[in-house]
């Protein structure tokens, strides 16, 4: 891809990282309209390593004190004796299912399921459940019920959320919609659900974009501006991540995840369209 391909996807992976909206579809979707050809699904794992630069400097306090207290946790012989300590191996435990389906699916992943049939219906799918889980945060509020905060999270949740997070492994679902989504079945707050979604991101995401770098490193030295690209894409949504993790948060602490749920239906009714008047091909 040329540099200006790779500013424009850059910006797309840092805008929909975050938001519920899946960024892998709009990776997917955004070039076929433009007529570009499919980044790929390596692009799509390597250019991440931007935003999950974004969760780091954006949550560096919470991060290194998980870090610090797992790896005292671990000296002292009390691995789960303080809360971030607890955390932390939370986070890695609710990491582990979309380790083994993103090895056990990793062909499926990166070749059929990134068909825009696929696509269309996880961005609907997935509004469906968002709104049946809005419906019951409703429901709960209405009766005078609280929502859970980070600091309630237990081992139920994180494994839970953790096995919703494979999901985002079907191109379209969104690793933050179907986090956000658990969490909310789970009667976590709003706020708190993007929060434990975002950390929960770290480990898959970094493994992802390591293995991809590994896996294309012939590809991306065979050529100055191969690198060049992927290099400029991976910054640019560094940058416009760190904005969209900001807006999302605030976004929460006093709305509902509406507008996203709309987007989501229509851009899936509109490929669909797309695709059945052969305006647009599947793959």
């Amino acid at each position: 891809m040329n540099l200006f391909e790779a500013v424009i996807l850059g910006i797309v992976q840092g805008l929909t990282e975050f938001l519920p909206i899946s960024s892998t579809a709009h990776l997917r979707i955004i070039p076929a309209l433009a007529g570009w050809k499919d980044p790929g699904a390596a692009f799509t794992a390597i250019v991440q390593i931007g935003t999950l630069a974004a969760v780091l400097i954006y949550f560096f306090r919470d991060i290194t004190a998980i870090v610090r207290e797992v790896v005292r946790g671990m000296l002292t012989g009390r691995p789960l004796g303080t809360p971030e300590a607890k955390m932390g191996w939370m986070i890695a435990a609710g990491t582990i299912p979309i380790v083994v389906f993103g090895l056990l699916f990793k062909t499926e992943i990166e070749t059929s399921l990134r068909s825009l049939y696929w696509i269309s219906c996880a961005l609907i799918g997935l509004a469906l459940l968002l709104t049946l889980a809005e419906g019951r945060v409703k429901k709960r509020l209405g009766r005078g019920l609280g929502m859970k905060s980070m600091e309630e999270i237990g081992w139920k949740e994180a494994l839970l959320i953790g096995l919703a997070q494979s999901v985002a492994l079907i191109p379209g679902s969104s690793r933050s919609g179907v986090t956000i989504t658990g969490g909310l079945f789970l009667n976590l707050s709003r706020e708190a659900a993007a929060r434990f979604s975002f950390l929960l991101s770290l480990p898959s995401v970094f493994a992802a974009g390591i293995f991809q770098l590994y896996e294309t490193r012939d590809v991306l030295l065979s050529s100055p501006d191969n690198l060049t690209a992927i290099l400029v894409a991976t910054l640019v949504s560094a940058v416009v991540g760190y904005l969209s993790i900001a807006f999302l948060l605030n976004y929460l602490k006093h709305h509902t995840t509406k507008v996203f749920i709309l987007y989501r239906l229509v851009l899936g009714a509109g490929i669909l369209i797309l695709l059945a008047s052969g305006m647009l091909p599947a793959t």
